[in-house]
């Protein structure tokens, strides 16, 4: 599916889902090819499955697939930009509103942001940090995997999203 206007990306996922992750908004190519997490130096699918929460590297044109693993995907903002500092407050606290929506929609047993910067403007919690939250229980914060975002390692974001899919029961210790 391809969105030349830069429209907003279909939410992917389904009630049941064990875990709905969600980004900050769609950059400009993945507002182009309709897929979330299209950059070429964006690290989310690479760290999706170096957290063994795919069976292998899937491609963004491949999100669809991403129910059968028990994760969904959406973003707080539909608008795209080529930065998420372009993003307004007042339009991440919408995408808080509707993601709250949505998950009681979906009910996954966890939700995780990306971003904790748009977190902390999104659910006016200003000192929000990296891991779970207590307020609402089952909701975390990730790191942004964007290719602009220099503060967390691949390994770390691969770590991150590993932790949030156990605390999903999507992960097994043996």
């Amino acid at each position: 599916m391809r969105h030349p206007s830069g429209g907003p990306l279909p939410d992917i996922g389904r009630p049941g889902i064990a875990l709905l992750l969600c980004g900050i908004n769609p950059g400009t190519t993945s507002g182009t090819q309709g897929c979330h997490f299209a950059g070429p130096s964006n690290r989310f699918w690479r760290a999706l499955a170096d957290a063994g929460l795919t069976s292998r590297r899937l491609r963004p044109s491949e999100q669809d697939l991403l129910p059968a693993f028990g994760i969904g995907l959406t973003n707080l903002c539909p608008r795209t930009t080529t930065r998420a500092s372009e993003v307004s407050a007042d339009e991440l606290r919408g995408g808080a509103a509707r993601l709250r929506r949505l998950a009681a929609d979906w009910r996954p047993r966890v939700v995780a942001v990306l971003g904790v910067t748009a977190f902390r403007v999104a659910f006016e919690r200003p000192d929000a940090r990296v891991g779970p939250q207590n307020d609402p229980p089952g909701w975390w914060v990730l790191h942004n995997p964007s290719g602009l975002n220099a503060h967390a390692t691949p390994a770390e974001h691969a770590q991150s999203l590993r932790t949030a899919g156990r605390a999903a029961g999507l992960i097994v210790d043996a």
